[in-house]
């Protein structure tokens, strides 16, 4: 893979045609030029489907008969999710495949016009000359186990969202209609709080069942760790809480309906991490990354299916760069502003990297603060060690 500008360059030449693709959800325009930016043909459409996708085919063939040209380059806008099926099609026909920013197409659309306009046939032309330029980068789309983990990991998090929104939602309902329960649970989903609310929610329902009811609750279900005082502790906060008693019916209906979703959600996640797990023991380097005290699997997937195989890199520089963690500086004549990140990449790769390093810095903070107390006894004089130990 080439980085550097002057290496793009080199990879056009006289026999080559660069062809710009402005990305819809049904219809996709292209517009071909030669390696000096000299336009071959006119603004070709084609449908976002197999068919279209092969009248495209058959529009570049045409397109090098013409021109007696045998190397093509397709340029198009990352636009949503709708280029991953043109870019499938590409690599098997070994069609190379680049993408340029959108916020370059923005910028640059009015080099040749002069004029604000944007349109379907315009945008083709101004992803084409910057490909010319090399202002494009290579896509990389994940392969093999890599694509299944970077799957696995949007799943994931998706799943944990939606348990984050449920969690809210049943705590809402808790504070309007029982707010005494969080003196008595620490927290709603211990398994001895779940037991109870679906079968007693509110504190109507705790009142009927008395002490013994809730310990037979938990007694039923084989749980130890609580008894006859938790019970009468949730009992009591029954008898005295300032719950909203109305519409009772339907709100013990909705905290059933919050916990079936919960409940749901959470085997749906346990589902997701031992597939994440299956996947993870596959890589090779996931068994020396685990190693690192304070990275779990999660970071470790996290971070292999944002990056994918690291050996594609030559240097550390380059995934500092894709995570948008780039040094950025602002300074001009005797100005110098002051150095931030770019924050050009992937921000949930840089979250990812963030929550690695913490703990790291945690652990090597305490290592440093033992090994200067240590030095500092040891520059102690006898006489003061003969002090401190004394009783």
């Amino acid at each position: 893979m080439n980085f550097t500008q002057n290496e793009k360059l080199k990879q056009l030449s006289e026999r080559s045609i660069v062809i710009g693709v402005d990305i819809a959800s049904e219809l996709h325009y292209a517009r071909a030029f030669d390696w000096r930016g000299v336009e071959l043909g006119k603004v070709f459409k084609f449908e976002n489907s197999a068919e279209g996708f092969r009248d495209f085919y058959a529009w570049i063939e045409r397109l090098k008969g013409q021109a007696q040209k045998d190397c093509i380059v397709v340029g198009a806008e990352p636009t949503g999710h709708y280029w991953f099926g043109l870019a499938s099609y590409l690599k098997e026909q070994s069609i190379k495949l680049v993408l340029v920013n959108p916020f370059h197409v923005k910028r640059s659309k009015e080099l040749d016009d002069n004029h604000p306009s944007k349109t379907d046939a315009k945008d083709p032309k101004t992803i084409a000359k910057l490909v010319i330029e090399g202002r494009y980068n290579e896509p990389y789309i994940p392969e093999g186990i890599y694509a299944e983990l970077r799957i696995a990991m949007a799943c994931r998090m998706r799943i944990q969202k939606e348990m984050s929104s449920i969690k809210n939602r049943i705590q809402r309902w808790l504070k309007i209609y029982f707010p005494e329960h969080e003196t008595v649970f620490g927290k709603f989903d211990a398994t001895s709080s779940m037991l109870v609310l679906q079968v007693a929610p509110q504190p109507r329902d705790i009142k009927r069942l008395g002490v013994e009811g809730i310990n037979r609750i938990w007694r039923d279900n084989k749980l130890r760790a609580v008894g006859m005082k938790r019970a009468k502790s949730l009992y009591e906060a029954a008898q005295k809480s300032i719950g909203c008693t109305e519409g009772e019916s339907c709100s013990r209906m909705e905290i059933q309906l919050l916990l079936q979703d919960y409940h749901t959600k959470t085997a749906q996640y346990q589902a997701v991490i031992e597939t994440i797990d299956e996947l993870c023991r596959q890589i090779p380097e996931v068994a020396k990354l685990l190693e690192i005290k304070g990275v779990g699997l999660v970071t470790v997937a996290g971070f292999l299916s944002e990056v994918g195989d690291i050996r594609r890199f030559n240097s550390p520089k380059q995934i500092q760069k894709l995570a948008g963690l780039a040094l950025r500086e602002s300074s001009s004549g005797k100005h110098k502003g002051q150095t931030t990140i770019s924050k050009r990449g992937r921000a949930r790769l840089r979250a990812i990297l963030f929550q690695a390093v913490m703990p790291l810095v945690a652990k090597k903070r305490r290592v440093c603060r033992d090994t200067q107390l240590l030095h500092n006894k040891d520059q102690e004089s006898p006489e003061e060690e003969t002090i401190t130990n004394c009783p």
